[in-house]
């Protein structure tokens, strides 16, 4: 019985192996710049409340977030964006970039084009991360379930 599972056992695991290597697309995974495991390199960006936020009036850190968020619209649109959002509540942390790039300079560059960033109303960490290639794909199927845009 236990020689009947293990040769069970195998077979599935080669059964799985297959359908994987069927369905790899190497044209997507080069467009995408994915590794043998369908991985890459991004920076993420840790986004804290900046020292300088207390400076502005309520109006003019709505402006700032206005110009956050454009930003955040032309970063993505250019590629070197593939996830953003706030985290919920009041906290000191209050998002996150995933940065498309092969760098931290670079991350830093595209950091200073924010305007909260720039205002002191928010300041970021960057870190490198290993994570799927296929976290631009998200932004394409995201315009599809938003019924409007931010």
């Amino acid at each position: 019985m236990k020689n009947f599972i293990l040769i069970l056992a195998l077979l599935l695991c080669g059964l799985s192996q297959i359908q994987a290597q069927e369905q790899f697309d190497q044209k997507l995974a080069d467009e995408l710049g994915a590794d043998a495991y369908g991985m890459k390199k991004y920076v993420i960006a840790f986004l804290y409340r900046g020292d300088r936020v207390n400076e502005y009036s309520e109006k003019e850190r709505a402006e700032l977030q206005r110009g956050h968020m454009d930003n955040i619209t032309q970063l993505a649109e250019a590629g070197k964006m593939v996830l953003a959002g706030p985290f919920f509540g009041n906290e000191e942390l209050r998002g996150l970039f995933f940065f498309n790039v092969e760098s931290i300079e670079e991350a830093e560059k595209l950091t200073a084009t924010d305007p909260s960033v720039q205002a002191g109303v928010l300041k970021m960490e960057l870190k490198e991360w290993y994570g799927s290639a296929a976290l631009p794909l998200l932004l394409e199927l995201h315009s599809k379930i938003a019924k409007e845009a931010i």
